[in-house]
């Protein structure tokens, strides 16, 4: 894929070694260790509707993420781990009130937003004039329900938000890009790898004909170890007779990646309790699929470490994207995310 194949991605908004205290760990039913990549989604809208509210003229339309470091709040005693979580508030007795905690993580991140924007095109310079106003935002705003934490003093020049545009020449795109590479190093850039699960799904059908895309999932959130007995008895050989499915896989993760519908789409304020009755309700559940850390060095495009939000109201798909490894069924399609 070509730098110039991607129109609708010409400007890039970096927010590198972002801290953020006390997020929320448990990103779905099935899944902790790190928050939805819809958190970060969502994040990235209330902070465009925050901006707009200020008379600050931008739009995001995708979000990358990569970690740096990342503290999972949870015991290290034993071969169970349990969340550490903390007994607030109490009731006016003092005794613990009803309600369960979730799990909570520590992270140093870095984000990347696509931008979009009259002023952003015709004058880039102008633009970035307003990156200060934007960060004074992305502290205001909880991120996965944690707090975005000041950066200490050493550590202020790395964190310093920059622009990358995407125009010029192929060479000029490259260079660009190679400087957001580097500003995000060392970490890890979270990616999808649906095609992983197709994979696996074809390999258990040779040996298990009534396997599903379900038994795929949970096979690549697992390691899996086989035995083999060796031909020679010997302890070298009885070591190489155990292997397993990691090799050659890389850092694969189950994630989940947005929400199927369970029913149909209900009028505004025709649900009770619901959270806002200005906005059409459905009732939906988790979507997941398989996800991979990989070195942003070994990004060849931007949009490899993009996410993007595909909403298809008449099927009930609320997902995200991310085009590093295109699932099947979405290969052949046109997506406009403009």
């Amino acid at each position: 894929m070509s730098l110039h194949n991607l129109p609708s991605v010409k400007h890039l908004l970096v927010l590198p070694h972002l801290r953020v205290q006390n997020a929320n760990a448990i990103s779905s039913p099935l899944t902790h260790g790190f928050p939805a990549i819809t958190a970060f989604m969502g994040w990235m809208w209330a902070l465009e509707r925050k901006a707009r509210a200020r008379g600050l003229p931008v739009r995001f339309s995708a979000v990358g993420v990569v970690c740096h470091n990342h503290q999972e709040l949870v015991t290290d005693e034993g071969f169970v781990r349990t969340f550490r979580l903390t007994r607030n508030p109490v009731g006016k007795d003092g005794s613990t009130a009803a309600i369960v905690e979730e799990g909570r993580i520590h992270l140093e991140i870095s984000l990347v937003l696509a931008v979009h924007g009259d002023l952003w095109d015709e004058d880039p310079a102008a633009a970035g004039q307003m990156i200060p106003a934007l960060m004074e935002l992305v502290h205001s705003l909880r991120l996965a329900g944690g707090s975005v934490l000041p950066v200490p003093g050493s550590n202020v020049r790395r964190s310093q938000p920059f622009a990358v545009h995407l125009t010029g020449t192929e060479q000029q795109m490259a260079e660009a890009f190679s400087t957001l590479r580097r500003a995000v190093l060392p970490g890890f850039a979270l990616v999808s790898r649906d095609d992983l699960i197709q994979t696996r799904l074809q390999a258990l059908l040779a040996e298990q004909p009534d396997a599903t895309r379900l038994d795929a999932w949970l096979s690549l959130a697992r390691i899996n170890w086989r035995y083999h007995p060796p031909e020679q008895d010997s302890k070298a050989a009885r070591d190489k007779a155990w292997w397993h499915d990691r090799a050659g896989l890389g850092w694969v993760v189950p994630i989940p990646v947005g929400y199927g519908a369970l029913g149909p789409l209900h009028d505004p304020g025709a649900v009770a309790n619901a959270r806002d009755a200005t906005t059409p309700f459905r009732f939906v559940e988790s979507l997941y699929s398989v996800g991979q850390w990989i070195s942003p060095h070994r990004l060849q495009d931007p949009v490899q470490m993009l996410w993007f939000a595909d909403t298809r109201q008449d099927t009930g798909l609320y997902r995200c994207r991310n085009f590093f490894s295109p699932a099947a069924e979405a290969a052949d399609e046109d997506y406009d995310f403009n």
